[in-house]
């Protein structure tokens, strides 16, 4: 199986017509063709069901798909990195949490840029399960991740700062109008929860089960959870200082008494990172020294 076959592979996933994707590629349309059937008979399998002007995955192709995908951006994160200038260079991939602690990331991001301009920051936002697959994967160099994390398996540094539990509530709610939110309001309401962590984060942070809330949803990125709650679908849990409430239908009222969570960034142990990488962790814990 060689790599030039995945790309016309997922070209054609892509397209979903086999000729459009032969003239992106540049090839003529057999040889696509003549291409994907090796590929499905090297497979044992079907990975697409042909149809008069479109072509759809199977459930085989599916998983295909995105095994193709996680394959080659490995492969051109590895070939970037290695195929370095005298100075720096190459791309590192990170997956975060939404956490105010990114910003000392974003700082030494911003400083190793300046110094060696060559190297290129993949950024992607996804919760620590997702973030713990593309770094097992060998996708990802780093991961942004929200305390309480089960850090067995990482390298960390801890980052500065802490962010403060809470609601997100529609302004027009009575809890809008209070200072603070107390823990039998937020049994009391339609939640919206974070999905890190499920039950047992829930239940670490603030002692309760899922029988004692009512859960009307569960978010992955806030901004989404908050468009929920603009809906009034519910209030969301979550951290202050990720969604902008200025001039907007929304307020952040914080939880008393006070809980807050702060976030680590993670590599994988024993993980060799590229030239790149080691230069921007060297630059996060630059970030972090104590000066005088």
């Amino acid at each position: 199986m060689e790599l030039r076959v995945l790309r016309y592979f997922l070209m054609v996933v892509q397209e979903q017509n086999i000729s459009q994707a032969a003239e992106r590629l540049h090839v003529s349309q057999p040889t696509v063709s003549r291409q994907l059937k090796d590929l499905e008979e090297e497979l044992d399998t079907t990975l697409f069901v042909r149809g008069n002007r479109t072509i759809q995955l199977t459930a085989d192709g599916e998983y295909f798909a995105h095994q193709a995908k996680q394959i080659l951006s490995l492969t051109d994160k590895t070939l970037a990195n290695i195929h370095q200038e005298a100075d720096i260079s190459g791309s590192v991939y990170i997956g975060s949490a939404e956490a105010r602690s990114m910003l000392t990331v974003a700082q030494a991001i911003g400083h190793l840029n300046t110094q060696h301009p060559h190297v290129s920051i993949h950024l992607v936002s996804m919760d620590a399960a997702d973030i713990h697959r593309e770094l097992m994967a060998g996708v990802f160099d780093f991961g942004v991740v929200m305390e309480p994390i089960d850090k067995s398996d990482y390298d960390f540094c801890r980052l500065p700062g802490e962010s403060r539990w809470g609601l997100l509530v529609q302004n027009s709610s009575p809890l809008a109008q209070q200072a603070t939110v107390s823990l039998a309001d937020v049994a009391s309401s339609r939640l919206i929860l974070p999905q890190q962590g499920g039950d047992k984060r829930i239940h670490d942070l603030f002692g309760f089960t899922s029988d004692e809330l009512t859960v009307v949803a569960t978010y992955n990125l806030l901004y989404n959870a908050s468009l929920l709650v603009s809906a009034g679908v519910g209030n969301a849990l979550g951290l202050d200082g990720i969604i902008n409430t200025n001039q907007s239908d929304l307020t952040f009222v914080p939880l008393e008494p006070r809980i807050s969570s702060g976030s680590s960034l993670v590599w994988l142990k024993g993980q060799r990172l590229s030239a790149a990488a080691q230069a921007l962790l060297d630059q996060v814990r630059w970030e972090l020294a104590p000066t005088d």
